[in-house]
């Protein structure tokens, strides 16, 4: 017997051994309890995964949602995957205190992030979000209004060029600008534009992220070895240092400006912190008084401004671009929205210019369930993942410890049992005689329990804001239509094409 017979036997065998662990393992007995496509040996579901376009690794949890309807499972590498789209499932993984360490994938983001408030856990989480809940605080949100109203001025102005030509308008440049100097005003302090390297800052912004959806589609990438094997690291790398290094100049500056003006820094209190300021409060300040007290360092102050940069500017400009869509599609609502507003500002509760105050976007009420609709229809955030920490029961079936755990917000959304007709939009679903009947786990736009959006209060105030700017300004006509819709795998909910609409000056604003 030959040497590379040998071999070949020798490889067979440890192949038959390494199948016959994987069906032997606590995760594939698990597995066997749930629904999900034919596993190979060997294999497992990774024919399924591989070599599939954006286009196609979207769809593909799609066709599996609706031929389960119900959690189901893939095995990838011996592991188990499981893929939660009904309300049963969900609340018990996201309401538990004891499963929030995110899925594998966020460490992905590590580079980019550090491991913040997104993809920390146990204590360092529990940590930093006690630290940052006061930035977010309902009395500090009227000082990121002055921000949003700023820009929306600003949007506003420029869209209207597109109106008096009647020209169409590719809605993902506008509200991506718009949301990323919101986000680095309020986060960081400064006005981006004012900056000379705000145009280079938002395309390595951009590079990051489509960089980061290149190792997210390719699986063989997610192991540091071959990342930079691939020679991608080092691009990576190359794109990072000068944002990351934008950061710590701002954090520099602002921490000059906090110790000028604020008062007392020994006494300093998170109540009324954005009082104690001379210049507008930004969530900066939050961690630049943390680090007076000692609370955390300037490491974890740029990583937590890096994150409110990523997870505050793409998530809201795609809720702008698609509420915008179905308001095109839908002129009754867009008018019954309008005349909200015009009742509004009939009875301005807390303003005496012309401007709202934070008061009266909470009395839009019609508003806020056209928002609700548009978030349950297209959630800027399709998936979470979560990592199963300890042998848990979900119902009458195990789940073992180091499963991944991904809520499917776009199917769960679209749970027939729960909105009927769920493709349909339809505001009044969120009138609080129907809520009251629904599971509130049956919509979860900003995740839910302890590891929920610590931001949606800000960011429901902010599309509140450019809403009703847009609305008082212009009407908003169809040009993309819904049905034409392809949606792309990306870190984000996203289109293949550009959506496009045209904005018609209402006669008032001639």
């Amino acid at each position: 017997m030959d040497i590379l017979t040998v071999v070949l036997l020798c490889l067979v065998v440890l192949l038959v051994l390494y199948e016959l662990s994987v069906q032997c393992s606590t995760h594939y007995r698990a597995g066997k309890k749930f629904p999900g496509p034919q596993a190979l040996p060997l294999l497992g579901n990774a024919h399924n995964l591989l070599f599939n376009d954006q286009r196609r690794t979207f769809q593909l949890p799609r066709g599996w949602a609706a031929k389960y309807g119900d959690t189901y499972r893939i095995l990838v590498r011996g592991m188990l995957n499981l893929n939660a789209i009904q309300a049963k499932d969900v609340e018990p993984l996201l309401s538990s205190p004891k499963l929030i360490d995110k899925g594998m994938i966020y460490s992905l983001l590590h580079r980019f992030l550090g491991i913040g408030l997104l993809n920390s856990t146990g204590s360092k989480w529990q940590h930093r979000r006690r630290i940052l809940t006061p930035a977010f605080h309902f009395n500090i949100l009227p000082s990121f209004l002055l921000t949003f109203q700023d820009e929306c001025r600003s949007l506003v102005a420029q869209l209207g060029q597109y109106a008096d030509k009647g020209a169409p308008v590719a809605l993902q440049p506008f509200a991506t600008k718009f949301t990323l100097n919101t986000i680095c005003e309020t986060a960081m302090g400064v006005k981006l534009d004012s900056m000379t390297m705000a145009e280079g800052y938002r395309n390595k912004i951009e590079a990051i992220g489509t960089m980061l959806l290149q190792r997210l589609m390719n699986p063989w990438l997610f192991e540091d070895f071959n990342y930079k094997l691939s020679g991608l690291q080092a691009k990576f790398e190359k794109l990072l240092q000068p944002v990351h290094a934008f950061t710590r100049t701002i954090i520099q500056q602002r921490r000059e400006l906090f110790h000028q003006n604020v008062r007392n820094i020994g006494d300093f209190s998170e109540e009324n912190i954005y009082t104690n300021l001379k210049q507008r409060y930004a969530m900066l300040d939050t961690l630049l008084a943390a680090e007076a007290k000692e609370q955390i360092d300037e490491d974890g102050i740029r990583e937590e401004v890096d994150t409110f940069m990523f997870e505050g500017h793409d998530t809201t400009s795609a809720a702008v671009i698609f509420t915008l869509l179905l308001l095109a599609h839908n002129p009754d609502v867009q008018q019954r929205m309008y005349e909200e507003l015009q009742e509004i500002a009939l009875s301005r509760s807390d303003t005496d210019g012309t401007e709202f105050g934070q008061r009266d976007y909470n009395e839009l009420k019609y508003m806020d369930m056209v928002l609700k609709e548009s978030l349950r229809l297209y959630p800027p955030v399709p998936f979470i993942s979560r990592n199963i920490s300890e042998d848990t029961m979900f119902g009458d079936r195990l789940v073992p410890k180091d499963t991944l755990f991904n809520v499917h917000i776009f199917d769960l959304h679209r749970d027939p049992a729960v909105f009927p007709d769920p493709d349909r939009f339809d505001p009044d679903r969120f009138l609080p005689e129907n809520v009251a009947e629904r599971n509130p786990y049956a919509y979860v736009p900003f995740s839910a329990g302890p590891r929920n959006c610590i931001g949606q209060r800000f960011a429901i105030l902010e599309l509140k804001t450019v809403l009703a700017a847009i609305l008082k300004h212009f009407r908003i006509l169809p040009i993309t239509k819904r049905e034409e819709l392809v949606f792309v795998a990306d870190l984000i909910l996203r289109t293949k094409d550009p959506i496009m609409v045209k904005f018609e000056r209402r006669q008032t604003q001639q």
